[in-house]
């Protein structure tokens, strides 16, 4: 590790150690508003009309000051435009990261070697236009000469997660189709939507780079079946189109090359909602829709590569991640969206977050030195209210929270959007200013309770506060705003691959579980069962008692 670099980790330590001047610890934040009125203004920053609030956090300017010199360790700055330029960031396997390139114009100049991978995505993009066009209009009809009501999209991971999370966003009645999204191998998952589509109306996307993903294909089997035992065999091709670079595999499914949507290894999957990924979106709300959600992605790109680190929102919230993460140790963060069209946010934000964070060396192999990412969960407000926040008030470990607002609602019900407005202002509130045992003593004399009462509850109602909270607020919800809030968490999380020395752009994690899987199938269905371990074995042998009737 570069001395600079050293010192500027070690600087950042020694603040999440020390006792701050004011003689509080340095996880204290309600301290930080008594002393400071102006610390609002201070400590947010706003984009295109994206707010980022880190005030409710244990920040300092001391201690963002040492978080800013640690990016420059780091070259932030450099790797990022590294990146942006097309360079080999994900370097296990040689490829560029370049999801930046879906989302810009056509004139952007993105590169990968010799390539032109601006000119490559605006010739996807026009294809991908064209055709949903023609559904809408009506050129593009199922077999039956009947128009398509319903696209099913069938995919795992990032060929599932980030869509369906749009498409629950921005999704009207007034929309172009609905929109389904299959991503479980388990079959219940298809039992559940099948009743509600009629073959006839509906079109099939299947989404695969490769076309051999285990889960994505034995799920399209299951599809195509149901189209021909409606339609014909020979009618099925005109129900179906896919999102991979496999000619020769969707040929032989019975999918036109024409209707073949390709993307290339330098998209990620938990970063691929832009690129042919996103067809489901383009057909289901509109190509309009679709080019809004692209134009706030690229409007938080274009701050990313521009604005000073210091007013920076992604390097500001990497940054904010990395005190509470290595400074303050803490390993896990709640994504709480006070809006119910988000609902599906938190989960997409699991994968690209976790996905890519989730690693133990360094880009040259070394084991890492700090922790790196943190657990994500999540769940929309107010509903998170009344479940697992108990735990981020009263439990023994504060988990930072992401709080999610949306200042104008799509609805005419004013009142309902007061209250679920103050719920999330009253929970960042909460969490960080707490409740004393001299408040809740006043607070229940006031109210007449007797003394034994007071002293018998008064630990159970004594809240710690000091729980940071992270509050976006966005104008409204819709297609531009979400394409920037989804772009600000992606940019997040490139930077944090840089703080922390990770390759954030690969996934060999998911690999092993893929490995296992064949000869445990193979088991399952009946054939030699290679040597596992006592567990699985003893699992292999219960299952197939419980399978036999015993």
């Amino acid at each position: 590790m570069p001395q600079d670099e050293s010192a500027a980790w070690a600087a950042v330590m020694r603040l999440a150690r020390a006792e701050r001047p004011d003689g509080q610890p340095a996880t204290a934040i309600r301290p930080l508003f008594a002393a400071d009125p102006d610390r609002f203004a201070q400590f947010s920053w706003a984009a295109d009309g994206l707010l980022l609030d880190l005030s409710k956090t244990a920040l300092t300017k001391p201690v963002l000051a040492a978080l800013l010199d640690l990016a420059e360790a780091r070259d932030l700055t450099g790797r990022r435009d590294a990146m942006a330029a097309g360079a080999s960031v994900n370097v296990t396997e040689g490829r560029a990261a370049l999801h930046m390139a879906l989302r810009a114009p056509a004139d952007a100049g993105f590169r990968v070697g010799d390539e032109d991978a601006s000119a490559e995505v605006h010739a996807v993009l026009a294809r991908m236009r064209e055709f949903a066009a023609a559904i809408g209009d009506g050129r593009l009809r199922g077999a039956t000469g009947e128009g398509f009501t319903d696209v099913l999209n069938i995919g795992i991971g990032g060929s599932d997660l980030g869509p369906a999370m749009v498409a629950r966003a921005l999704w009207t009645p007034g929309s172009p189709l609905r929109a389904h999204y299959l991503g479980n191998v388990d079959a219940h998952a298809w039992e559940a939507i099948r009743p509600g589509l009629d073959p006839r109306r509906t079109l099939v996307l299947v989404a695969s780079k490769t076309f051999t993903t285990q889960e994505t294909m034995t799920n399209a089997g299951l599809v195509r079946g149901w189209l021909a035992e409606a339609l014909g065999e020979a009618q099925v091709g005109g129900h179906l189109a896919a999102l991979s670079t496999n000619l020769e595999a969707t040929r032989a499914f019975g999918i036109a090359p024409d209707r073949v949507f390709p993307f290339r290894d330098w998209v990620g999957g938990r970063f691929s909602l832009w690129s042919a990924i996103g067809l489901s979106l383009a057909v289901s709300l509109g190509w309009d829709a679709f080019a809004r959600l692209l134009a706030g992605a690229r409007a938080m790109d274009r701050h990313f590569l521009a604005a000073p680190l210091e007013a920076n929102l992604p390097v500001l919230m990497a940054l904010a991640e990395v005190w509470h993460v290595d400074g303050l140790g803490l390993g896990a963060r709640a994504v709480l969206p006070y809006d119910e069209r988000l609902a599906r946010l938190p989960a997409h934000l699991q994968q690209v977050e976790m996905e890519s964070l989730g690693k133990q060396v360094t880009l040259d192999g070394a084991p890492v030195a700090h922790r790196t990412g943190p657990v994500v969960f999540g769940e929309p407000g107010t509903n998170a209210q009344h479940s697992f926040m108990q735990l981020l008030h009263q439990g023994t470990t504060p988990v930072p929270a992401d709080i999610i607002l949306v200042a104008n609602p799509d609805h005419p019900h004013a009142d309902s959007h007061r209250k679920l407005l103050a719920n999330g202002l009253a929970q960042s509130a909460a969490l960080m200013r707490g409740k004393t045992p001299g408040e809740v003593r006043a607070e229940m004399q006031a109210a007449g309770a007797p003394e034994a009462e007071i002293a018998r509850l008064l630990p159970h109602r004594v809240f710690p506060g000091d729980r940071p909270t992270t509050t976006l607020l966005l104008p409204r919800l819709d297609a531009f705003t979400l394409g920037q809030l989804v772009a600000l968490y992606e940019n997040k999380v490139a930077c944090l691959g840089i703080l922390w020395g990770i390759n954030a752009f690969d996934q060999w994690g998911v690999e092993l579980g893929k490995q296992l899987t064949g000869p445990i199938l193979r088991a399952l269905e009946g054939g030699a069962t290679s040597a596992q371990d006592s567990s699985t074995m003893g699992l292999l042998g219960a299952i197939g008692r419980l399978q036999a009737g015993g």
